[in-house]
């Protein structure tokens, strides 16, 4: 009877100790959160300025949600759509293009943007050093074959989409391979774009007005070594996405707390002076642009 007894205790306090060490793990948060409400944001530009602001948008919306919140900032703009296609993420910010992708694959849902000046738009530019020959886009036309022309992201609206169509329409450009530049490079970011111009690594390139705007008032870059030589029309701004199965309630409380924000390092790391709410139906434009290019199927 006491051998017995004596291995019912020990089964009895493996148990307990193994139950403990679960609870412990789970308060600790060091095991798996399957309830965090997980962001992705994509790159807008290459330096990591915005991880404090990041932080504190995190704390924010852990606070109003109720819920843990974990915001991770990719390291390029496909890498944000892929993960919400696979439901790696419960929300993401995106560009318009790489936002009607998520669309058009995962019925993605557009609910809030940025305001700019008070305005939820922007534009593609192409910009050139202030001693460059070029004036205007039709200069850049003619000159084209001594002209060494950068994008952005390859996934970015006005660091390629936008500005891609306006040079295929004009036929001096349609692909990487098959244009008539002296040189076609991606970047990968605006504000690599904006240096690859300043120091005359390339003789033109295409940029986010707003991020543009941004670089020049931070003192990043100097706005009087620049022309802009072309302006796109109005683009709607990047979107803050959720998947389609978000409840009505989580979409309400985060609408609601980000038009409430007045932190200016949150605003100041999106470039904005607000936020205001988005629709799917906002971005039928860049929709249509990427049917075009044949990003998308109609």
């Amino acid at each position: 009877m006491k051998k017995w007894s004596l291995l019912a205790f020990l089964l009895l306090l493996t148990t307990v100790l193994a139950a403990c060490g679960s609870s412990s793990e789970e308060s600790s948060g060091s095991g798996p959160d399957k309830d965090a409400f997980t962001i992705g944001v994509i790159p807008a530009q290459t330096e990591g300025e915005m991880d404090t602001a990041m932080k504190k948008l995190q704390t924010l919306l852990t606070e109003e949600l109720g819920r843990e919140v974990s915001i991770e900032v990719y390291p390029d703009y496909n890498g944000v759509v892929e993960a919400m296609n696979y439901d790696q993420i419960d929300m993401a910010y995106l560009g318009p293009l790489t936002y009607v992708i998520a669309e058009a694959n995962s019925n993605a849902k557009a609910i809030i943007t940025q305001l700019i000046d008070g305005k939820p738009y922007y534009h593609s530019y192409i910009i050139t050093h202030k001693d460059s020959p070029l004036a205007s886009i039709e200069d850049l036309v003619a000159k084209a074959g001594e002209t060494d022309f950068a994008f952005g992201d390859p996934n970015s609206t006005s660091g390629s989409l936008i500005p891609s169509i306006e040079l295929q329409d004009r036929g001096v450009y349609t692909s990487e391979d098959d244009n008539e530049f002296a040189t076609v490079r991606f970047t990968g970011s605006h504000d690599a774009t904006a240096l690859a111009v300043l120091n005359k690594q390339v003789d033109a390139g295409a940029i986010d007005s707003a991020i543009y705007d941004q670089l020049v008032e931070s003192g990043k870059i100097d706005g009087s070594q620049f022309k802009t030589i072309w302006k796109s029309e109005e683009l709607f701004q990047y979107p803050w996405a959720v998947l389609e199965s978000t409840d009505e309630e989580t979409i309400k409380t985060l609408q609601e707390t980000f038009l409430a924000i007045e932190d200016p390092e949150i605003l100041d790391a999106f470039g904005a002076s607000g936020f205001t709410e988005a629709t799917n139906a906002d971005y039928e434009s860049i929709k249509q642009a990427a049917i075009k290019q044949g990003i998308i199927k109609e």
